[in-house]
């Protein structure tokens, strides 16, 4: 009895010595993170002391990983917050649809952003793997910043300046939009309208914008033939693509659908938007929120950005 009880005690291991391997290797790994932070601390000094053009573009990439994690993590929260409580993406509050927008599975306009900017990420992540790598991450963010990067990776300089060059591409598309809009309400049944149209289509190519109740005024002409979204053109449904930065380059069904799924995505921010109410958005929330729906506000002030912003609800949720 004695032997067998002894070989029960000595064959089991120790839940003391379990516990006491776990604290150890628990305070190995402590050490050695401590001991990687003052030495990560120590290189950004000199980094900063040496080479301050280098340490912006080395504190800016860093900040952008931790942005990238932080993000992913509070999608899946959300996501999981969504299965849990069996909730739309339409019924969520609007900084989570607006977190959420670019992840969206059943919106493939949104999600296809997000996916291009992980496929971006990962070579970047991998690079910066071995030690004092990111040295060579710095070298491509300084020469190929918006080809190569993600906006978690660029300068508050760099995202003014690349914003502005998306938004260049965006105007461009802006006249063929106004001017197949123009041709479309030629061939409108109701002489009223039909010359409203044409003339609010005349004073945006005179560099004027239309007020808010004059272009409620011809909201039921875009609900049917001609200017409902079925009925476009090829080449004004290609111009509209354009403005929203999606692809003109597929088959007409494809980008009718997809400016369709666009443009109720951006509906039910607004609705969100008003709900939640201009005055509790900070500045940069202002601002990606008139970037979104097409006015570049990397050169207007807070107040200017919520003025075009009250405009802008005071007409989309207006809407039905």
């Amino acid at each position: 009895e004695i032997a067998r009880g002894g070989v029960g005690v000595f064959g089991r291991r120790s839940p003391v010595r379990c516990l006491s391997a776990k604290a150890g290797s628990r305070s190995v790994l402590a050490a050695l993170a401590s001991k990687a932070k003052l030495i990560n601390g120590r290189y950004e000094k000199f980094l900063e002391r040496t080479f301050p053009r280098f340490y912006v573009l080395h504190a800016t990439f860093t900040k952008g990983i931790q942005a990238l994690f932080l993000e992913v993590k509070e999608i899946r929260k959300i996501k999981s917050k969504m299965s849990c409580q069996k909730l739309s993406a339409q019924q969520l509050p609007y900084r989570e649809m607006e977190r959420l927008r670019q992840v969206r599975c059943s919106a493939w306009d949104a999600f296809r952003q997000f996916r291009r900017d992980v496929i971006k990420a990962i070579p970047i992540g991998v690079i910066a793997i071995p030690p004092f790598a990111n040295f060579l991450v710095i070298v491509l963010m300084y020469f190929f910043p918006r080809q190569l990067l993600i906006h978690y990776f660029w300068t508050p300089s760099q995202q003014a300046e690349f914003l502005d060059a998306y938004d260049a591409i965006r105007r461009d598309s802006y006249p063929d939009v106004v001017e197949s809009l123009a041709l479309a309400a030629r061939s409108l049944p109701e002489p009223q309208l039909q010359k409203r149209l044409q003339e609010l289509c005349a004073q945006v190519q005179r560099g004027s914008q239309p007020r808010v109740a004059e272009l409620y005024a011809v909201r039921s002409l875009f609900s049917g033939s001609p200017l409902g979204l079925n009925k476009l053109q090829v080449s004004h449904v290609k111009a509209l693509s354009q403005v929203l930065f999606l692809t003109p380059h597929l088959p007409a069904f494809f980008l009718r659908r997809r400016l369709r799924s666009h443009v109720l995505e951006i509906r039910h921010l607004d609705r969100a938007m008003l709900r939640l109410g201009l005055g509790q958005l900070s500045e940069e929330e202002l601002k990606a929120a008139c970037y979104l729906r097409g006015l570049n506000p990397t050169r207007l002030s807070m107040s200017e950005c919520r003025a075009w912003l009250e405009q802008w609800l005071g007409l989309s949720c207006k809407l039905q």
